[in-house]
């Protein structure tokens, strides 16, 4: 093992000279430290075409106007316009999102309208509620794939992008190997038909004389 000049590693390594039994090396161990990594699970987000969506960008607008760019003379209240913007989006993005925990079962498509779908179902328990569900979701899943789609086809232009390659790709179709007017369905039979086919010249007599029609050139050395 490698470490850097320096390293906190070099400080906690152990020699182990009886365990080398009969190598000529001295086992050597060393216990590196691993820094506390803290994974977030959980974003503040704005559902598209959600009424937190509408009313984030007609504050962010509305504040937008109020605000003096009339006096901006030099680069310091240019600065501290630009700052008053961050601070205004900011706001309006923490007044209107809605945190969100990050899973494996999350899913893009999902909206409020699926939400409440949901809880009424899990509500009343009732058949209607639950197909009335199924119905939700089937329309919010196909409304956000066509728009999906649109935007691959539209903007990537990549058509081959909208293909399924997930699942099995079916294979195409063929027309199986025949030799002597009969189908090679087996490996012995396909075997034969190689066989017989590249050996079809075997103790065959060959006529040399072709060679003498080939024209003699000349050869430099």
């Amino acid at each position: 093992m490698f470490l850097h000049y320096g390293s906190r590693g070099l400080d906690r390594h152990f020699i182990h000279p009886d365990s080398h039994l009969s190598s000529d090396h001295t086992p050597l161990s060393i216990n590196i430290p691993i820094d506390e990594e803290i994974i977030c699970t959980s974003k503040l987000s704005i559902p598209q075409k959600s009424e937190q969506e509408t009313t984030f960008v007609e504050e962010v607008i509305l504040n937008f106007k109020n605000l003096n760019m009339s006096n901006i003379a030099d680069t310091e209240k240019l600065e501290h316009i630009v700052n008053q913007l961050e601070v205004i989006i900011d706001q309006a993005w923490t007044k209107n999102a809605k945190k969100l925990r990050i899973s494996k079962h999350s899913k893009q498509w999902w909206t409020e309208e699926c939400s409440c779908s949901l809880n009424n179902y899990r509500t009343s328990r009732s058949l209607d509620n639950w197909k009335k569900f199924k119905k939700v979701v089937k329309n919010t899943k196909r409304s956000f794939f066509d728009v999906k789609i649109q935007e691959v086809a539209n903007k990537s232009c990549g058509p081959w992008e909208l293909m399924n390659w997930i699942n099995r790709c079916k294979l195409p179709a063929i027309e199986a190997i025949k030799y002597d007017s009969y189908s090679c369905l087996s490996p012995d039979s396909l075997w034969k038909a190689l066989h017989d086919s590249f050996n079809t010249a075997l103790n065959h007599q060959v006529d040399t004389n072709i060679l003498s029609k080939i024209e003699h050139k000349a050869t430099f050395f």
